[in-house]
């Protein structure tokens, strides 16, 4: 999945929400020196303030686009699992939430039955059933409710040309409820990430009697430990305890607060301040978007009460160089491979911010065991770039004295791969004898240049981060050659129709054992690698402050956040 960077840009609710994992475990606060140690049982109380960059512009669990259960929508909606918000690589497995385990595979993991817990329930009281879960999946189909996860149109049988229950109230027939505590998936293809899966919003229940379409929205229907108490688009979202929710069915997410108030719209270095300084209200203070300001950054080293309020983790995401092999001079490896040893990944982590929050990258799969990450540097150009080799290999291309390419980025930085990584990318380039020519395009249009195959250039700066902790949601997307997309939103940027390739994918797919299908993406991973079809820059690091009197932030290993269902202000 693309996600806005958090290093620096404006993201919206989805993409606060969107899934992570973490490689390491984040700095835990027990609040102020000398407090007690944190208690889970003894945290509830407080009103704790969330103040983010990006609008709330998405409360329709069909149409946030997140796994994990999400930060923000974790609060209201409980799914099938969940992470199981643990830190470090813990962080990164799915858990049971309204199921009662990760699901029963069978049938060479093409199709998964679940069994929901007893006494779940809706906020008003009503028993949550398999008929609610698979309503609110099939809303995820209709066409007026746009912006969720897209996989299960593809993994469902038959299900590619649905239109959702309002066009046809049938339903999805490889969703079977058989009784009230049941419900069974039938796949077209085996799936072993089908667990991580269902951690996605869409797997959210919705009961249909309260179903109000596009304006569901507006008050949609708690199934976790707190309810909309009001909403104001794009502005702000006030939530109250659930009075039927119980920590006896739903042990993972604490629920501390006893009131949640987010506010949106707020410029980054505003939120960061206000979160340092403290004062008032802002000691109970958050942010779920906006990672540490330069500002803040300086003072770390000085101001030891300050570094104490620092949360450290990583999404897995990579900034990377892409190429398309079918525009010259890229048709050469060896110039694909000169590139690569000329790349000069300390300046490139600099142009994001420095090493606080940004790591060199030789891999294409960022540095997290659940995605399979193996190292390997194939074209070792060390801490800032092997000129020499890469005219060397030009040479052998049959470019002595050198070649001039054009890089496309972003206009603007907000996302990382805009002006200042373009321009480390062209200074490094310069000493190897290429020249760069840089050619910047409008934020919002630049996927739709770069991403479809007609208008896609020879070289481009991308990002990726991955929809969960697997290396599926990180390799399929870029490597399959059955998901290139001629008409647009291609991110199979290299075009590559490998059948050997394809074919370790689906049988990876077909693995349900974690630590197996590990180490298969990571051996597929170095096996991409040596084909040179990117140029891995450097990975996501994110580093987030929180207030005074803010307790038990801890990022989880899956977004590498902290988890807004575990925090507390009491």
């Amino acid at each position: 999945m693309r996600r806005i960077s958090v290093l620096s840009a404006a993201l919206a609710l989805v993409a606060a929400g969107a899934a992570a994992c973490s490689s390491s475990a984040g700095h835990s606060s027990s609040g102020a020196a000398g407090s007690a140690a944190f208690d889970p049982k003894t945290c509830q109380g407080g009103t704790l303030e969330v103040l983010n960059q990006g609008s709330i512009s998405k409360l329709d669990p069909a149409r946030i686009y997140t796994s994990g259960g999400g930060n923000i929508p974790s609060l209201l909606f409980r799914t099938l699992t969940t992470r199981n918000r643990e830190p470090g690589q813990d962080g990164a497995k799915a858990a049971p939430d309204l199921a009662t385990d990760l699901g029963t595979p069978s049938d060479g993991a093409q199709t998964w039955t679940y069994h929901l817990k007893d006494n779940i329930f809706f906020e008003d009281g009503t028993p949550i059933t398999s008929a609610d879960i698979k309503y609110g999946i099939e809303r995820s189909f209709a066409p007026e409710l746009p912006g969720g996860a897209p996989y299960l149109r593809d993994w469902l049988v038959n299900a590619a040309n649905y239109q959702g229950p309002y066009k046809d109230p049938d339903g999805i027939a490889a969703i079977q409820t058989p009784d009230a505590k049941t419900i069974i998936f039938k796949l077209r293809k085996p799936e072993g990430d089908f667990p991580l899966l269902a951690t996605a919003t869409q797997f959210a229940p919705v009961p249909k009697a309260k179903d109000t379409g596009v304006d569901y929205e507006k008050h949609p229907i708690s199934s976790g430990p707190y309810m909309v108490a009001s909403y104001d688009k794009g502005k702000s979202l006030d939530l109250v305890r659930n009075p039927h929710w119980s920590s006896a069915s739903d042990t993972l997410r604490y629920a501390c607060p006893d009131k949640i108030d987010i506010t949106s719209g707020l410029n980054p270095a505003v939120i960061n301040q206000r979160i340092a300084t403290g004062t008032g209200q802002d000691a109970n203070a958050v942010t779920t978007d906006t990672t540490i300001g330069p500002d803040q950054l300086a003072q770390l080293n000085s101001n030891p009460a300050l570094a104490k309020r620092v949360a450290h983790g990583e999404f897995p995401a990579t900034y990377y160089i892409a190429f398309n092999p079918k525009v010259k001079p890229f048709d050469d490896i060896r110039v694909r491979e000169a590139i690569s040893y000329a790349v000069n990944r300390t300046t490139a982590v600099n142009s994001a911010g420095g090493t606080a929050v940004a790591g060199a990258s030789t891999t294409f799969l960022p540095p997290q065991k659940a995605l399979g990450y193996q190292p390997y540097d194939y074209f070792p150009a060390g801490a800032t770039g092997d000129p020499a080799k890469a005219k060397q290999l030009l040479a052998q291309a049959g470019y002595p004295n050198g070649l001039t390419v054009t890089l496309f980025h972003q206009a603007d930085d907000a996302n990382n791969f805009g002006p200042k990584l373009a321009a480390s990318i062209q200074d490094a380039l310069k000493a190897a004898g290429i020249t760069v020519n840089l050619n910047p395009v409008d934020d919002n249009s630049y996927s739709d240049v770069t991403n479809k195959p007609s208008t896609e250039p020879g070289m481009s700066l991308q990002y990726w981060g991955a929809d969960w902790p697997s290396g599926a949601p990180f390799l399929i997307p870029i490597f399959d050659g059955r998901q290139i997309v001629t008409s647009g939103g291609n991110f199979n940027l290299a075009q590559l129709n490998d059948p050997s390739v394809n074919a370790e994918i689906d049988a990876i797919n077909a693995i349900t054992d974690p630590q197996q299908a590990q180490a298969r993406w990571g051996a597929l991973d170095a096996k991409l690698g040596q084909q040179a079809l990117t140029v891995p820059l450097m990975y996501e690091k994110d580093v987030a402050l929180f207030g005074k009197n803010v307790k038990n932030a801890v990022p989880d290993g899956w977004r590498g956040q902290y988890d807004l269902a575990r925090v507390s202000v009491k």
